[in-house]
């Protein structure tokens, strides 16, 4: 026997409250709690064992999906993806408000529209007139193989995925989104679990698997908004990293099931939408004829892709008494660190300087490879003195000013030597096979100290 017993869920998180109070006792949010009624059993009652009717198949036997992809002709975007677009696959890309994410989405449309494929671009967000506008802008022919749909009711979307039949289906964003079967409002925790499984269900079908790839609102955290079950849910998860206005923009994977999390991919904001930077050691250099000061190079990797990198550094007079350590790709700390190496260990005077570091193209410097640089950068700013364009810095720097090996060596200076660098500065005995390079001269050094004397061929002091 049924009864029937009222609760009150938070619209927030979902919480469920014995009686109605002002706030919800698991996320804190004031006036967010709702009556609902439940339809519960009075007693609990075994599950019923049936048996499936659907054979059981071993893991040997079982088809893998690995080499069945849709590849567009977007080279960064497949990087990071693993190799282009699983068949059967349930993605989800999320970013700040402007960084581009329908804009990408809308170039992957076309592209694989162009390839045969039948894509559906289904819209809760923007009307059909907008997506239009936007597609006549950064579209040169918008191919006939794009289908829209502007609405936020899933069970419509379901019922045109049954009536054109596509192979990949764009959902902009799953927030927006509503089940007719859930009373929730859109955006709520079990509204867009819901959308999201039924997506799942589409893309999963043994019969006719589709890829669907869905839009993500971000919170102010960088987060991914919603429960943390809607990231393990989807088999990929893409960040379009870029405020609004910034030309670079960085995409990466948190997850991926089917390819490596280490991969990004690299694009240029323009007028017409976004431009794969299919070379970023041109991106992140600058072309320059003559040798400027407060300039070095180094070699920092992004998942399996080495990428030369210039760090630029001003060094002035400071008139207060704390001088400013400000460092737009690194983080405050890392650079008061590397200043005080640089003092305590080469003998510059750094209490009286303030110091300023940025990045060209304004990439951030997360692996402990480009110290050297950065140190050199400063060197040659406080001495007014450049460095050589065609002369490279790969080395970590301990506390007691001694250079340190950094892993894969080797890779980014294969690199350089493609690129037609002639000189790289690294720790002693990092190389496993020091005779291995032949186009650019590999200078090993101890300590700081011996590098600033080789570059500048000058005492520090």
């Amino acid at each position: 026997m049924k009864k029937v017993k009222t609760v009150y869920v938070c619209s927030s998180c979902d919480h469920q409250h014995p009686k109605w109070q002002g706030f919800c006792n698991s996320c804190g949010e004031m006036g967010t709690l709702k009556e609902e009624t439940k339809g519960g059993s009075s007693m609990q009652t075994k599950p019923q064992v049936t048996k499936s009717s659907v054979a059981v198949k071993r893991l040997i036997d079982t088809n893998s999906s690995k080499s069945d992809r849709m590849i567009t002709s977007i080279s960064e975007f497949n990087r990071v993806m693993g190799g282009g677009i699983v068949k059967d696959s349930l993605s989800i890309i999320t970013a700040v408000p402007g960084a581009g994410k329908s804009t990408l989405l809308l170039q992957v449309s076309q592209d694989l529209a162009s390839k045969g494929y039948k894509v559906l671009y289904a819209s809760g967000e923007e009307s059909e007139s907008q997506i239009k506008n936007r597609a006549e802008r950064i579209l040169e022919d918008i191919h006939e193989n794009i289908w829209i749909h502007s609405d936020t009711s899933m069970n419509h979307v379901l019922g045109i995925i049954e009536d054109i039949d596509p192979d990949i289906i764009i959902i902009d964003s799953i927030q927006t989104f509503v089940l007719d079967e859930f009373p929730s409002r859109p955006g709520s925790p079990t509204q867009t679990m819901e959308c999201a499984n039924a997506m799942l269900k589409v893309a999963k079908s043994s019969d006719r698997p589709r890829a669907v790839m869905m839009v993500g609102q971000m919170t102010k955290d960088n987060e991914l908004a919603g429960l943390r079950a809607l990231e393990h849910l989807v088999d990929t998860v893409l960040i379009l990293d870029g405020e609004h206005g910034e030309e670079l923009k960085q995409l990466s994977a948190s997850k991926n099931r089917y390819g490596s999390t280490g991969e990004m991919g690299f694009f240029a904001m323009e007028e017409h939408g976004l431009r794969a930077i299919d070379n970023p050691s041109e991106f992140f250099i600058t072309q320059r004829n003559e040798v400027v000061s407060g300039s070095a190079l180094t070699v920092i990797k992004e998942g399996t892709r080495p990428i030369i990198v210039e760090v630029e550094s001003l060094v002035t007079p400071t008139y207060t008494p704390y001088p400013s350590r400000i460092g737009e790709c690194m983080r405050k700390d890392q650079l008061s660190t590397l200043t005080a190496i640089l003092e305590e260990r080469a003998g510059l005077q750094m209490l009286t300087q303030n110091v300023v570091i940025k990045t060209t193209g304004g990439i951030r410097l997360k692996e402990q490879s480009s110290n050297l640089a950065v140190l050199m950068s400063i060197v040659s700013s406080y001495k007014h003195q450049g460095i050589p364009n065609d002369v490279v810095f790969i080395a970590d720097i301990g506390l007691t000013g001694e250079l340190k090996k950094v892993p894969t060596l080797e890779a980014r200076i294969r690199e350089l030597e493609r690129m037609g660098y002639k000189k790289v500065y690294i720790a002693r005995n990092a190389l496993r096979h020091p005779g291995a390079f032949k186009d650019i001269q590999v200078v090993t050094c101890n300590t700081l100290s011996d590098v600033i004397n080789h570059v500048f061929n000058s005492s520090p002091f």
